[in-house]
């Protein structure tokens, strides 16, 4: 079945957690389709203005019970009304024509779908970087919530949404889908990802990491002590 243009097919559900500084961006980027979907912003608990400057701007801002990426997308998705939920992240910027993009992709015969990603670096670590995310995909059917997941309201429900974990939520995801014996669909255009952390770690160092808290994940380690290496410096 096809999924119209109307207002209701698409919610945007955006956690966010003290994104004061960068959140003008991504409202910037999100003015041309307000129009045409519905827009959740969900707070994990910010101490910052992150809510107010959002509201200042006509958004749509909900306090999540629990803190953590994974629930509040969940509780954003409670609330959601739109056939396609699509999770973005807040330090991503989605491309102009995304909505029609991600109909594209669902209309094709997925299921579920995620963009390409490129990071706002000239850097070509962060270009191969970018690459290896990217055939990823195509590869090993595993996308990150930074390539804006995209999927119909009734395979989240089917797979009962993220899995409440403070980490790797995109990578079970994933794999949940592969166990479904689905495939993920690529949208065209790419959205473009903040290498924030990455300036701030170092990128080789964080990139290293991030591939050795995967390897950890796949083989079954507490998560719980994974997101604890994820958050140290």
């Amino acid at each position: 079945m096809n999924i119209s243009a109307d207002r209701q097919g698409i919610s945007v559900i955006i956690p966010v957690y003290n994104e004061s500084q960068n959140i003008d961006t991504l409202l910037d980027s999100l003015m041309p389709m307000k129009e045409h979907c519905e827009i959740i912003f969900v707070d994990g608990g910010s101490s910052d203005d992150t809510a107010k400057r959002i509201e200042s701007r006509g958004g749509l801002v909900v306090c999540s019970p629990q803190k953590g990426r994974a629930n509040q997308m969940n509780y954003g998705a409670s609330l959601a009304k739109g056939e396609i939920l699509w999770f973005l992240h807040a330090d991503s910027i989605p491309p102009r024509a995304a909505l029609s993009r991600i109909r594209d992709v669902l209309n094709s015969g997925y299921s579920i779908g995620c963009f390409p990603i490129r990071f706002d670096s000239k850097c070509p670590l962060m270009f191969f970087n970018a690459l290896l995310s990217n055939l990823r995909v195509h590869i090993r059917n595993i996308a990150f919530g930074d390539q804006g997941i995209f999927l119909r309201r009734t395979l989240f429900e089917a797979l009962n949404g993220y899995a409440a974990i403070p980490l790797m939520e995109d990578y079970q995801l994933s794999l949940d889908v592969t166990k479904a014996g689905l495939r993920i669909g690529m949208a065209k255009g790419s959205i473009t990802t903040s290498e924030r952390r990455y300036v701030t770690y170092g990128r080789l160092r964080t990139i290293r990491r991030m591939q050795t808290l995967q390897r950890r994940f796949r083989r079954g380690d507490d998560i719980e002590e994974i997101a604890r290496a994820y958050n140290a410096k």
